[in-house]
């Protein structure tokens, strides 16, 4: 297991060394959502958004949730369905551990991105549009853990995903339109107090609500709790919800890679390709 664990590491961190060496790969990574952030925050950051807080530091809070989500659950199902249409995890089936040791790596990857993309959104958020960052000791360490589990927990989904879709353009339109509406009713972008009641109560079952909750009040004052679900802050939900999206994430993705390694053949390959 430590072995297994170990190799992942460095075939996670060996992958995130090759992209930042390719100039046109690390500026794709940090130029898409963080140019989105900068120039939205600069153009309406200074507003209020209520209660002593400005847009630039909400929208911070949900750049930062959709960094997370779109990276793990769009990403990373994307890179999977390649490595499956190209012949990749077949190979991989033949290799001691090869399936466990590229699941560690992709999340590996893929948490290196999240990190990088959210340090430098924050970073320029707080010294060009005016973010304020967490204003408390307390505070930090709620956004650490927010940010650190809301990744563990849609990587693993991203990966499960990644597993049942054959090819990357099938992925692409299967995924689309649910993480946009997902995104839409989980309060990270729209105040959740502006949707209906039971489209909030939906969204709670999925852990993109929680770590934006989580995210929220990190950021935002003791104040801004009132205009939450519960009109409180529920860390220690947030925290399970997402726990348990991690756990089940971790036992469901690499058994489903391991069942499709086992299903898959040379044959099958090229029949969707022709």
């Amino acid at each position: 297991m430590n072995g297994t664990l170990s190799l992942g590491i460095r075939r996670g961190l060996i992958e995130q060394g090759t992209l930042l060496r390719d100039r046109k790969e690390a500026i794709g990574q940090l130029v898409g959502g963080v140019g989105v952030f900068l120039l939205l925050a600069l153009w309406m950051g200074g507003n209020p958004a209520g209660g002593g807080v400005s847009m630039a530091t909400f929208m911070a809070v949900g750049f930062t949730a959709f960094i997370v989500f779109s990276t793990g659950v769009n990403s990373l199902p994307l890179l999977i369905a390649a490595d499956r249409e190209e012949g990749a995890l077949l190979r991989l089936r033949a290799l001691p551990r090869g399936i466990p040791v590229y699941v560690t790596g992709r999340a590996v990857s893929t948490l290196c991105q999240i990190l990088l993309q959210v340090a430098v959104m924050l970073l320029a958020g707080v010294l060009v549009a005016g973010v304020r960052p967490p204003a408390s000791p307390q505070a930090w360490l709620t956004f650490g853990w927010a940010l650190v589990l809301g990744a563990l927990c849609v990587v693993p989904i991203g990966a499960a995903l990644g597993a049942m879709l054959s090819n990357p353009k099938s992925a692409a339109l299967v995924l689309g339109l649910p993480s946009m509406v997902l995104m839409l009713i989980s309060g990270v972008m729209i105040p959740v107090r502006m949707l209906p009641e039971v489209v909030g109560r939906i969204a709670q079952v999925f852990p993109l609500y929680w770590e934006g909750h989580a995210l929220r009040a990190a950021f935002l004052p003791q104040s801004a709790a009132a205009a939450e679900l519960g009109g409180t802050w529920q860390l220690g939900t947030a925290a399970t919800v997402m726990g348990v999206w991690t756990i089940a994430g971790m036992v469901l993705a690499p058994w489903l890679l391991l069942k499709v390694t086992r299903e898959e053949s040379g044959t099958r390959q090229a029949e969707r390709r022709i």
